[in-house]
């Protein structure tokens, strides 16, 4: 009966959705080229309060456990699990106040309205996952760019979302990358849990009551770390423990 109920839900929220994103493309390009920067954020964080709005056409809900003050003034490594597309709207809401970007595969960076032009203009990178020459360059830069501006890096090191929810192993070099080039960052490690079950039927129908949660962990100071290969296992240990795989 809950699959039957999706098809229709599925639907609307496709519409809503894809209204979305039109919507806020032009509105992305106005604030950029008219106002600048500020605006553009300002119509970004805007766009991923209306797309979680749009879930909740699926019976979607959201919630957030953290129990720890995170400053403005440092850099953050916020490093994180990867169940669905739909874990980022959420990050990058919750956390707007850190102006955070992103790691992203460089087939984004084009034909998504809204989305490609936010990942070209707004601060994240975008990389060829298979071509370590224009990657490692890339990486450094923008973890640079971080470093200098005390803004959020979100970075997810499995590199390709789970469909069900499993954990796959973290691949470090990207992320140990980023530690080096700022050293002053804070990493925020973070658990989502149940954001693959937007997806359990595939793209369509999607599932329909999903309760999405995100745990943020115990901050750790990057510039008290020697070892960064230890400090990255740790991460991953402490994110996938906190990881709930009931269907």
């Amino acid at each position: 009966m809950q699959k039957i109920l999706a098809y229709p839900l599925t639907v609307v929220y496709f519409i809503v959705f894809g209204l979305t994103l039109l919507i806020f493309h032009p509105i992305q390009w106005f604030c950029y080229n008219v106002f600048g920067y500020q605006a553009h954020k300002i119509s970004v964080d805007a766009l991923q309060f209306c797309l979680m709005r749009c879930l909740n056409v699926l019976g979607t809900r959201f919630s957030w456990k953290n129990d720890y003050e995170i400053p403005k003034n440092k850099p953050l490594l916020i490093v994180s699990n990867h169940q669905s597309m739909y874990d980022i709207s959420p990050i990058m809401w919750y956390m707007r106040r850190h102006h955070v970007k992103f790691v992203a595969k460089k087939e984004l960076g084009k034909g998504f309205p809204s989305v490609s032009y936010n990942l070209r203009h707004g601060g994240s990178v975008l990389i060829d996952r298979k071509n370590p020459r224009q990657a490692l360059p890339a990486m450094v830069t923008f973890a640079k760019y971080i470093e200098d501006t005390n803004r959020a890096a979100v970075i997810f090191p499995e590199g390709t979302r789970s469909k069900t929810g499993e954990p796959k192993q973290f691949k470090t070099r990207g992320l140990e990358l980023l530690m080096e080039n700022t050293p002053s960052a804070l990493i925020v490690p973070i658990t989502v849990n149940n954001s693959w079950k937007t997806l359990r039927y595939g793209k369509f129908p999607m599932g329909i009551g999903s309760y999405i949660k995100f745990k943020v962990h115990q901050p750790i100071d990057l510039s008290e770390v020697e070892n960064y290969k230890e400090l990255v296992k740790t991460i991953e240990n402490t994110i996938t423990s906190s990881i709930i795989l009931k269907k």
